[in-house]
């Protein structure tokens, strides 16, 4: 399983459906499963966190919103002049996101600071 697999051996379950799906699917996809063999402890690591924040951290919901709006602002405009204007409409939208996340606390995210 690697090395890095035993720092995480009281998340058995998690770790034994990540052996299972190695067994299943190594023959065909030999790549795909040593990377995620390699990977395990990062793919894991949210289980050191409290319970609570699991949802939230295990989703990439927020991060993929905030693409999805990037590609919303400058699909129209079809041909930027300079990589200085993408750098300027890039940072205004995530300027914008930061600015509206800012009075929003998560208690749990807090309390584990």
């Amino acid at each position: 399983m690697g090395a890095h697999a035993a720092e995480f051996a009281e998340h058995g379950p998690a770790v034994a459906q990540a052996q299972a799906f190695a067994r299943r699917w190594r023959e065909g996809y030999p790549q795909l499963v040593v990377r995620l063999l390699r990977d395990l402890p990062e793919l894991l690591a949210f289980f050191q966190c409290p319970r609570a924040l699991w949802r939230k951290l295990r989703t990439t919901n927020v991060i993929e919103r905030c693409f999805v709006e990037v590609r919303r602002r400058t699909r129209p405009m079809v041909c930027l002049v300079n990589v200085q204007s993408v750098e300027r409409m890039i940072f205004s939208i995530f300027n914008r996101f930061n600015l509206e996340w800012r009075p929003r606390t998560l208690r749990q995210f807090t309390q584990v600071a």
